[in-house]
């Protein structure tokens, strides 16, 4: 939202309150209060007819400054805020002649006393991340609607990048853009986002959270093009700085804060095929396709049944269709006999049609309006209505619907929706309030699921696939993409939007294979296999037709073997990655900034990612198989074509059985001895890939079990022309230098020893 007429001045109908000058503190314990004018001081006559900003600093971590500042506190009101978790802190608070000192950990707020020259500058250490300066801190009031507004304006550094605020499928570096923090069904082609996060990341290396649920608007250099801008109705505004060494540390601070997101099953890293979404099908037709890439020798794990598992108007009931599957328990007992994992798709809609509307209705467990009747909608399922998560009493009976399916033998849910959630002439059981309500309530709506799950299938075993979520709703994996296209435009925009998405901690992430809305062409299928077997979650998944590989052509179905069967080989790798995101909250999708923080030429590439820290991917978006993709400084190995390269900008031309996967120099990477499944003995036969090591450079590495528990460690020492490998754990184990072809392996007593040919 802009309040500004230029750089001078303001738009006719607002009226600001500006922290103009210190006016005075407060220290309470740990907490320090100080009072900003919205004009100097000459004398006592000054201090009357004025506004005034009352800024509390607070710190619920080290490295975490809460800073509040309130208009009048008589009408703050009620905000639903993001779920914190605190921590023991190192608070301390100097008095300066000049200036106050906030500081937690190694995080500060300096607050000048200088008249007229008010300024709160935030440190890490003693370097500058940002700061909210003279005329920056207001409360703007609407003079024609009587509205009022608290607004934040925050430093930008030269070179400065700003990236995040949720799943965004717009530019990947936000700066020039104005981002409204209201969830929507857009699709991935809009500005609108199903998962829209009030924190930024920067590439200075912190991050910066506003503490609400409900409506932020921001302005990304987009009206003071030195500042980054956010405002939210009201008289009172918080936000947390979040103070790093670089942007990972900052964004690992972040997921302490809000939560980091739990260990999803091995299995669920396999390939999903569903039913695709308005197509024909019954237990025949599914059958067909889990056959047919048996046939085809493709390696398959999880069967999706999406919405039509459910009778037509009905959604939810959660009642299998009669017609089109007859013996819902014995079909589900078939394919667990296959080796299948079952996913269903739901809702958080009630149709009038389903019995549940009744039920919910006579219990209270339906969102009401203010006059006391059921609210509903004919926008998606006929007179629907919404399941009113903030009563404890309809979570349980939710979930017990669920339950009821979990016990016929369904392993997971696909948690569709939770966006279009009402405002005007809302009550929520629990009071809060309807606006903020409207993104909260994916928060309430996945938590209820996942725990459910965590109660059936126990803690290690849960896994949704989610399309909207909030702060915090990281906690609750895996998420999806939304509805793309068919296009390679869209596959990149779909890139974006996790990259996007990764900058607020979401560690696992999927999107529809080769498109939701329209058929891809087999070109733009074999392209998108090849990137969605490289992303943390995969899954086939279309709208109007059919998702199998043999209806694009032959060919197809060989990338798409050959995709799964490189994951399944990846697993210990990438299953490690997993456990450091359910560790620390640094997601398996990374953008190039996020792993190589010095390099200026990554902080805006958003065609290439990491997928972990070791693996650089560069899917192909050309009908050509033309690519064009960036590696930083040092040898790189195609992993694929076992091609070294130099660091620098590369053009090549791939068919459709290669791409760019690029292995780190100075990693070792894990190479499972299976490539048919995603959950076996990670440590049995691994095969340990060096990548290219310097003379005196050392790598390591870890792998895990099924529970993430580290079971094999693996260190590699370069000497001369000797490579020195040694493991704890693992057995079978054999390794390699991966960059040098003629190198020759001795194994020792539990070690190994590499010999180095021609570099």
């Amino acid at each position: 939202m802009k309040f500004t007429n230029g750089y001078w001045l303001m738009r006719k109908e607002y009226e600001p309150v500006y922290a103009v000058e210190y006016a005075g503190h407060e220290i309470n314990g740990e907490e320090l209060i100080v009072y900003g004018t919205a004009k100097h001081i000459h004398d006592r006559g000054d201090c009357l007819n004025l506004g005034m900003l009352t800024v509390t600093f607070t710190s619920p971590m080290k490295n975490v400054i809460h800073v509040e500042v309130t208009h009048f506190a008589g009408a703050a009101g009620k905000r639903i805020r993001p779920y914190i978790h605190e921590e023991e802190r190192e608070v301390c608070i100097c008095e300066k002649e000049d200036v106050l000192i906030f500081e937690s950990g190694e995080t500060k707020a300096v607050i000048s006393k200088a008249a007229s020259g008010w300024c709160v500058s935030y440190y890490q250490k003693d370097r500058l991340l940002t700061r909210s300066d003279y005329r920056n801190m207001a409360r703007i009031l609407n003079r024609n609607t009587g509205e009022s507004f608290m607004l934040e304006q925050l430093s930008l550094g030269i070179g400065e990048y700003i990236y995040g605020l949720g799943e965004r499928f717009t530019p990947f570096v936000k700066n020039g853009q104005v981002v409204e923090n209201w969830n929507e069904d857009g699709g991935t082609a809009s500005e609108q986002g199903y998962k829209c996060l009030p924190f930024y990341l920067s590439n200075y290396g912190y991050g910066i959270l506003v503490d609400t649920l409900g409506e932020v608007s921001f302005e990304i250099a987009s009206e003071k093009v030195e500042e980054v801008q956010f405002s939210v109705p009201g008289e009172t505004l918080g936000y947390y700085v979040i103070g790093g060494e670089n942007p990972k540390d900052a964004l690992a601070q972040y997921c302490e804060l809000t939560g980091k997101p739990a260990l999803p099953p091995a299995w669920s890293f396999g390939l999903w095929l569903t039913t695709s979404f308005t197509t024909n099908y019954d237990e025949k037709t599914t059958s067909s396709f889990i056959q047919g890439m048996a046939d085809r020798e493709i390696p398959l794990h999880v069967f999706h049944f999406d919405c039509y598992w459910m009778r037509a108007y009905t959604w939810c009931d959660f009642i299998w269709d009669p017609d089109t599957f007859p013996d819902p328990e014995g079909m589900l007992k078939r394919y667990h006999d296959r080796g299948l994992k079952i996913c269903v798709w739901i809702n958080p809609y009630i149709a009038q049609r389903s019995y549940l509307f009744k039920e919910g209705k006579e219990r209270g467990y339906l969102v009401k309006k203010t006059d006391g009747s059921v609210w509903q909608t004919d926008l998606w399922q006929p007179g629907m209505a919404l399941v009113d998560f903030t009563n404890p009493d309809a979570v349980k009976w939710y979930q017990g619907k669920l339950k009821v399916l979990t016990d016929m033998g369904v392993d997971c849910f696909k948690t569709d929706f939770g966006e279009r959630i009402p405002v005007a002439g809302i009550q929520w059981f629990d009071g809060s309030d309807p606006v903020d309500m409207h993104n909260a309530y994916t928060y309430f709506y996945n938590r209820a699921v996942f725990e459910l799950l965590e109660e059936e299938k126990q803690k290690g075993n849960a896994v949704l696939f989610a399309r909207s979520a909030t702060v915090g709703g990281q906690q609750f994996p895996a998420h999806w993409g939304g509805d793309c296209s068919a296009s390679y435009s869209s596959m990149a925009e779909t890139l974006r939007g996790g990259l996007s998405l990764s900058c607020g901690g979401f560690g696992f992430w999927s999107h529809d294979i080769s498109g939701f809305e329209q058929t891809a062409t087999p070109d733009i299928y074999k392209r998108w296999c090849q990137f969605g077997l490289l992303s943390s979650h995969s899954r086939l998944h279309g709208s109007g037709s059919y998702r199998v590989p043999w209806l694009f052509d032959d060919e197809a179905c060989v990338v798409l073997k050959e995709s799964v069967e490189l994951k399944c080989r990846l697993m210990p790798y990438l299953y490690r990655q997993a456990v450091i995101a359910s560790e620390t909250g640094i997601p398996m999708l990374r953008p190039m900034f996020m792993e190589y923080p010095t390099d200026r030429t990554c902080h805006t590439l958003d065609l290439q990612y990491m997928l972990g820290d070791t693996l650089l991917a560069a899917p192909i978006f050309r009908e050509d198989g033309a690519a064009e993709y960036y590696l930083p400084n040092g040898k790189w190995v195609n992993l694929i074509t076992e091609e070294v390269q130099e660091g620098g900008w590369q053009q090549e031309k791939f068919d459709y059985h290669a791409m760019p996967l690029m292995v780190a120099p100075g990693r070792i990477l894990a190479l499972g001895s299976c490539c048919t499944r995603p959950d076996y003995d990670y440590a049995d036969g691994v095969v340990l890939a060096v990548s290219y090591l310097a003379d005196g450079e050392t790598a390591y590495t870890e792998v895990p079990d099924l529970t993430g528990k580290t079971v094999m460690t693996a260190k590699a020492m370069r000497i001369g022309r000797k490579i020195l490998v040694t493991v704890a754990g693992g057995k079978d184990w054999s390794c390699k230098a991966l960059w040098d072809k003629a190198s020759t392996v001795t194994m020792l007593d539990g070690q190994a020893e590499i010999l180095l040919g021609e570099e």
